[in-house]
């Protein structure tokens, strides 16, 4: 059993003395130790970090060892537990076992005595998560339900997806918004293992830079106005499971540097907070943006992204794997449309199939639920599908389609003299994009989040559009 000496041990103990021989004994032998001198030390401790064993001293000032065990015991998958004491009873020992503590030693107990039944401890929590998580891996019928596809592009990601997501590798997705990251993400977490922990996602685009840090770092009672109670951040939440960050290359420049230091050292301070926290997360994540642009501009730091893409896997988008619109559009009618979906005559699937979806799976999706709710009787036809796709012959062209991600970048640069003749069409690069917005708006109604969405992009990347070229004055 001495696979076990590296387990995570915490020692509840009054006496100083004491409680200091038994973690450097401990330590010796191979074990991580930390130590509490009462129950509301030790159960701060267990709030901060996974814990394989608790030692706990019967009587301790605060909170002694019985009320430590229920509380403890209260927690989800919680440490096996040792109960020490120097006026052990039969009573005492009933009571701890009956309340869930693993086994019961009364003082003076030798080294070899507690190393035995600490590896014995540890080696039953090591059993019980595994179960855990082999009973969750029986109870997935299908690991990748939501993953439909015919193409070779698709079916090169769910391999690279199979191979990566038994490691603990951190794995960066790429892909135009709408094409699936957050389904690849999903299906990486519950082929791993760490399937039985929590899938933890946060669009690092969606907050302000002033609450980002307390979303994904949690904070303390008391960091700031209206801070009254500790709030855990979403990485402490998601320890021994795994963190999506969507947009990660949103994240601002400040919180880049924390993140980071957080990712290598396995620690982090929530706000306002003197303590650190241990926590075992792995690492997934996920943008629309060209790496090499980010880099190149200095909105993103090299050393972060180095960190998160370990392994990539690349998401093309739709209008470069059209064999997979068919398979698609069935799977989509038979989720939105109940046990009857309707069906989808051959003008409609002509449409479908010819048209580019700049907005990748999304956007599919947003048609196909507007068609069943305009369907009669069953049927979807051309009349049922939006004005883009309807007039749709060979495809409308997508949100700059044809320009790579590095010169979507260069358009917010001015066009020096003699670069225009490599730009694609008869006008500028940023007239181009310039109309191709103001028309998806016009569309949408000036809705800032429909327009994002029909131009594939994220609602950041509009908003920063808008800005430059001065529509949001049009705004309503």
């Amino acid at each position: 059993m001495n696979e076990q000496r590296d387990a995570r041990l915490l020692i509840a103990e009054d006496e100083a003395n004491l409680r200091l021989v038994l973690q450097k004994e401990l330590q010796r032998l191979g074990y991580r130790v930390q130590v509490a001198p009462d129950g509301e030390a030790a159960l701060r401790k267990l709030e901060e970090t996974n814990v394989d064993v608790l030692l706990c001293d019967i009587n301790m000032p605060h909170m002694d060892g019985m009320e430590l065990l229920r509380r403890v015991h209260e927690r989800p998958n919680p440490p096996e537990v040792i109960m020490l004491t120097g006026q052990g009873t039969i009573e005492n020992a009933v009571e701890a076992m009956r309340i869930g503590a693993y086994d019961y030693l009364t003082k003076p107990y030798s080294i070899n005595e507690l190393d035995v039944r600490v590896r014995q401890a540890a080696e039953k929590r090591s059993l019980r998560v595994t179960n855990q998580r082999l009973r969750a891996q029986i109870e997935r019928q299908s690991v990748l339900p939501e993953i439909v596809s015919r193409s070779l592009a698709m079916n090169e990601a769910i391999r690279l997806v199979d191979r990566v997501a038994p490691s603990e590798t951190s794995v960066l997705i790429t892909g135009e918004s709408g094409t699936g990251k957050e389904l690849i993400a999903q299906a990486i977490h519950r082929l791993s293992n760490r399937a039985n922990g929590s899938f933890i996602d946060l669009n690092c685009a969606a907050f302000q830079e002033s609450l980002l840090e307390s979303e994904l770092f949690g904070y303390e009672a008391g960091a700031f106005s209206g801070a009254k109670a500790r709030k855990l951040g979403l990485i402490e939440l998601a320890d021994g499971g795994t963190l999506f960050l969507d947009e990660v290359t949103e994240l601002p420049a400040s919180l880049q540097a924390k993140l980071l230091r957080a990712i290598e050292t396995r620690t982090f301070f929530r706000v306002g907070g003197v303590r650190k926290v241990e926590v075992n997360v792995r690492i997934v994540a996920a943008t629309n943006q060209n790496l090499d642009a980010v880099i190149g501009n200095g909105s993103f730091r090299a050393d972060l992204l180095y960190r998160i893409n370990s392994f990539q896997i690349h998401l093309a988008p739709l209008r470069e794997r059209p064999e997979d619109i068919e398979p698609l559009t069935n799977h989509i009618l038979k989720q939105l449309g109940g046990a009857n979906p309707p069906t989808v005559m051959p003008d409609a699937l002509a449409k479908i199939g010819a048209y580019s979806w700049p907005g990748n799976v999304r956007q599919l999706r947003n048609c196909l639920e507007r068609a069943i709710l305009l369907s009669n009787e069953g049927r979807i036809t051309s009349n049922e599908l939006p004005p883009e796709v309807a007039r749709s012959t060979n495809g409308t062209a997508p949100f700059m389609s044809g320009f790579s991600s590095a010169q979507l970048s260069a358009s917010h640069a001015p066009v020096a003299a003699g670069d225009s003749g490599n730009l694609p069409g008869s006008g500028s690069l940023r007239d181009v994009e310039k109309q191709q917005i103001i028309s998806a708006l016009e569309q949408t109604g000036w809705h800032r989040g429909k327009a994002a969405q029909m131009l594939g992009i994220s609602p950041s990347t509009l908003y920063r559009r808008l800005r430059d070229y001065n529509l949001e004055g049009r705004l309503q």
